[in-house]
């Protein structure tokens, strides 16, 4: 879950003993007031659309599917069914905009093959089929293009794409301008005007459009041309040849092709309606098997989809009951193995958060991201989680009169963020406060031997492969020993497939035990080491500050009050940054802000005058041992912490991040939430732990 910047002011936490003191005065259930949104109320998620900088996810083109019939119609009030789609049936729609007009040919193969070269760059291809006296033929297009000028553009890139078209052809720039031929009440009489004017070499389309009364109605388009003198030329054309009168098609209308390019490797068809006319808008109402998206993951959702033309893109945005939002929600965000209570809380917050939002994206309330709240659709459901869902139906956090915006992350590592090291403002419903049930998160995971082979090299091996010999080091560090043949040892306490082992380690060859950690996970981690040039790469664009030529020196000198890091220095001068939590991407992607960092390469020496030094690792130190002063080497060297802490330097010259918590941290930590559920605390009771001076209220 991500989120802008919002005012917040923090406020102490409240004990485990205050909890139950609290709850004992009364419950939080309270009538609910005018002040806030309705639980009743439909949400509009944008599942694909160009919202600026606010959001961003297109595709050109989405093909709908369900087990059951479904319906297009228009969204004006009171409009009847257009056409209805049948179970099990495909169909595709996309904009009615610019496309480059690649070519035609009579052999699908051809058409595909040339998709097939255009498939991986930006100029996206689609196949359309219409007969022609009696003949197929296939029209290659790329686009959809927002201007002209970008499909002019997009031009230019296919006719250098080496695409064998035919002699008599060339690529052009076609568009959305288009005349009628007429409006027919049914579809039959369209049909018959169609066939009479393809029948004279013109190409026609069939249009799905809604009276002003509301009734279904039919028009036929014929043109696809990109400008005013283009569509004059196409105008002639047709006056010369037909006895038609003939205007420019301007009412919001669905446009039927036949798509020929849904599987590029044999000839699949589909009925493909375009989305055409000024402020068009369409709906897919679907039954309760729901609608499926296939561009989407194939993800099936409740409710309808809006479909419309946005910035010259496509956008498809989910109309969904809010409660039936939630069960997906809820479903996306938390395992549906957890304690009914950690669901129930989890209901709670996500039906406040989503009643908080207003209209943030413009054309929708939320995104199906993490940008909002995690939205899979109907595979993320499950018995228990509507139960949980239905069991809290209504009921919201509010504070000072109004829903709040109820944040949560993953894991917030043992205490939740303080607002002023997130976004740097607050309010009265967050806090930082503590939540060791966060632990929860490592229940079944494994712990990991941090590792000093005999040659110098430390790294990391699971403790399913790795037993103690019994025997320790002088300085009173366990040995341990493989218990099966090479044993890989990891740069990290992770297996990453795409990273490979710094060494093996096998039976009966000892290694120093220099610690033991968790499996980096939600609640604990280790990222790096980051070179200097690594993280340089990273905070371009994310500081105000200027950047060193090299990061030499990297260190948290400023925390908040959970012990965040809101203050990072790089050889000594402050990294200025938006806000805090920001430091995660500034970094290479940190799972959050509660870490420590390690420089891979050298140590710190504390002398006794007070002075410290930094020995890097192809530096030799003295040390002063029960038999004198000795000199150590840098790389493999073993630096004991004064809590008996031990880590072994190495010859990188990087930066280990150490950190604990997943996500901003702010407001409800969901593993927390789990762990308190498995200790007995109830939905209400972990919610006002998490959320400060909050009630339930209840519609």
């Amino acid at each position: 879950m991500k989120h802008t910047k919002m005012k917040w002011r923090g406020m102490a936490p409240l004990s485990k003993g205050l909890l139950a003191a609290a709850l004992a005065v009364g419950s939080f259930l309270i009538p609910a007031g005018a002040s806030h949104a309705d639980s009743n109320s439909t949400v509009r998620v944008a599942l694909f659309a160009d919202i600026g900088s606010k959001y961003k996810s297109t595709v050109p083109v989405v093909t709908l599917q369900s087990t059951q019939s479904f319906t297009l119609l228009s969204d004006q009030p009171g409009s009847a069914p257009l056409l209805s789609v049948p179970a099990q049936s495909r169909i595709r729609v996309s904009v009615d905009g610019y496309r480059v007009k690649v070519m035609e040919t009579s052999s699908w193969k051809t058409a595909a093959d040339a998709a097939k070269k255009l498939q991986s760059t930006s100029d996206k291809p689609q196949i359309f089929m219409i007969s022609r006296n009696g003949t197929n033929v296939y029209q290659l297009y790329t686009g959809v293009y927002a201007s002209e000028a970008a499909a002019k553009d997009g031009l230019a890139r296919v006719v250098k794409a080496g695409l064998a078209i035919p002699a008599d052809q060339t690529p052009a720039v076609k568009g959305n301008k288009r005349i009628s031929a007429g409006r027919y009440s049914s579809e039959q009489e369209a049909d018959v005007a169609l066939n009479s004017i393809t029948a004279a070499g013109f190409d026609a389309w069939k249009v799905f459009l809604s009276g002003s009364d509301g009734s279904a109605q039919f028009e036929v388009w014929v043109g696809e041309a990109a400008n005013d003198k283009d569509l004059a030329a196409v105008q002639t054309a047709v006056s010369a040849a037909l006895p038609l009168v003939l205007t420019a098609a301007t009412s919001p209308g669905l446009m039927m092709r036949l798509d020929a390019g849904l599987d590029l490797s044999s000839e699949t068809q589909a009925n493909h309606y375009m989305v055409s006319g000024n402020d068009a808008k369409f709906l897919a109402v679907g039954s309760e098997a729901g609608i499926q998206l296939e561009e989407r993951s194939k993800r099936t959702y409740r409710g309808n989809m809006e479909l419309s033309n946005l910035r010259g893109s496509l956008a498809v945005i989910n109309e969904v009951p809010l409660e039936q939002y939630l069960y997906a929600v809820v479903g996306g965000e938390v395992s549906s193995s957890w304690p009914d209570e950690a669901l129930k809380a989890q209901a709670v917050a996500a039906r406040s958060y989503a009643m908080a939002q207003g209209n943030r994206f413009e054309v929708a309330n939320v995104v199906d991201s993490t940008l909002s709240q995690v939205y899979n659709g109907i595979g993320s459901e499950a018995p228990v989680i509507i139960k949980a869902v239905d069991a809290t139906a209504g009921e919201v956090l509010m504070s000072g009169g109004k829903v709040i915006e109820a944040v949560f992350s993953s894991n917030s590592g043992g205490v939740t963020s303080d607002p002023s090291e997130v976004w740097g403002n607050g309010g009265a419903a967050f806090a930082s406060v503590p939540s060791k049930e966060d632990v929860a998160a490592t229940k079944t995971a494994k712990k990991w031997y941090y590792l000093l082979l005999a040659n110098g090299t430390s790294g990391y091996a699971r403790e399913d492969n790795i037993k103690l010999t019994g025997n320790k080091t002088a300085a009173g560090l366990d040995i341990a020993t493989a218990t099966t043949k090479d044993v890989n040892i990891r740069p990290l306490p992770a297996v990453e497939s795409s990273v490979s082992a710094v060494g093996k380690l096998n039976p009966g060859e000892n290694a120093v035990v220099l610690d033991k950690v968790y499996e980096s996970g939600s609640y604990s981690w280790i990222k790096g080491p980051y070179t200097s040039a690594d993280l340089l790469k990273s905070l371009q664009g994310k500081t105000t500050s200027s950047l060193p030529s090299s990061i030499l020196n990297l260190q948290v000198t400023q925390r908040g009050p959970s012990g965040r890091a809101i203050q990072v220095k790089a050889n000594g001068q402050a990294l200025d940054v938006k806000y805090p939590d920001m430091f995660r991407s500034a970094f290479n992607g940190l799972p959050s802000t509660l870490f420590d960092i390690v420089p891979s390469g050298s140590y710190t020496v504390l002398g006794a005058d007070g002075a410290t030094s930094t020995i890097g690792s192809s530096q030799s130190a003295g040390v002063l041992s029960a038999s004198g002063k000795v000199n150590v080497n840098g790389s493999g060297t073993v630096v004991m912490g004064g809590d008996s802490s031990a880590r072994a330097i190495t010859n990188s010259s990087g930066f280990l991040f150490i950190g604990q918590g997943y996500g901003h941290g702010l407001g409800m930590s969901q593993w927390g939430v789990k762990g308190m559920a498995d200790s007995g605390y109830d939905y209400k009771q972990i919610l006002q732990h998490y959320y400060q001076n909050v009630t339930i209220v209840k519609e």
